[in-house]
């Protein structure tokens, strides 16, 4: 089967990258995830990459932490940084090439973050995975991630969560929550659900992206998605 896509930004749960051990990253996860980015790659895919932090730090929730919310977002973007490279180092292994962009200027761990020369990156078949959110505090990963994929003209954002869907209420708390197939932006919104952030769902509806939220768990579900397979949520204008 065909990709249905052929340039996606690719959205990763840093908790989903620590996987079911109690590390900040799991090896085995990463490797996993890695080889499945490298197939789509060489199968004509380009690929670009945000990775959220929660399994390092959350500026917003600062896990009970009292430190000022604009520094508590620096962090979090720093934290950002360590996961890229991360992801970096393993898809390298993999043969293809990786580089880490960040909003932030770390010229010695990586290049600052330019639109056109990530897309020449991507054109050229290299993966470009973007740190740092989009440099600023208040923005969460949803919103970075969604302006990022309009910049770089992606025909979709495949957000890989540690959650299998978007419900319409927390399946955690009520044993009759309802899993959506596919929910408009606007439809997102009116029902108050938290599956990515209302800036995040505007930047969708008006640049038309279509999100797909699925789980991670199976990092196999990377290539479900890139396909179009019917899997978690289908959010679109």
């Amino acid at each position: 089967m065909a990709n249905q896509y052929k340039r996606v930004l690719i959205k990763l749960s840093g908790e989903a990258l620590a996987g079911e051990k109690k590390g900040i990253l799991d090896g085995e996860m990463l490797s996993s995830v890695a080889e499945k980015i490298a197939l789509l790659v060489n199968d004509g895919v380009q690929v670009s990459i945000v990775i959220g932090a929660g399994n390092i730090w959350r500026g917003a929730r600062q896990n009970g932490l009292d430190v000022d919310r604009v520094r508590g977002d620096h962090m979090g973007m720093l934290a950002t940084v360590i996961n890229s490279l991360a992801m970096q180092d393993y898809i390298l292994k993999t043969g293809v090439k990786a580089h880490v962009m960040s909003a932030v200027q770390i010229q010695q761990f990586c290049e600052p973050y330019a639109q056109y020369k990530a897309i020449e990156y991507l054109e050229k078949g290299e993966v470009v995975i973007l740190a740092c959110g989009v440099g600023y505090p208040f923005f969460s990963t949803d919103t970075g991630m969604m302006l990022r994929a309009a910049e770089l003209k992606c025909d979709a954002v495949l957000s890989a969560k540690n959650v299998d869907g978007v419900y319409d209420k927390d399946p955690a708390k009520f044993a009759d929550a309802v899993k959506f197939d596919e929910l408009t932006y606007q439809e997102l919104l009116s029902r108050g659900l938290k599956a990515i952030d209302q800036s995040a769902a505007t930047i969708g509806e008006e640049c038309d992206i279509k999100t797909v939220i699925f789980p991670l768990s199976d990092p196999q579900n990377i290539i479900s998605a890139a396909k179009g397979e019917t899997i978690g949520t289908l959010l679109h204008k």
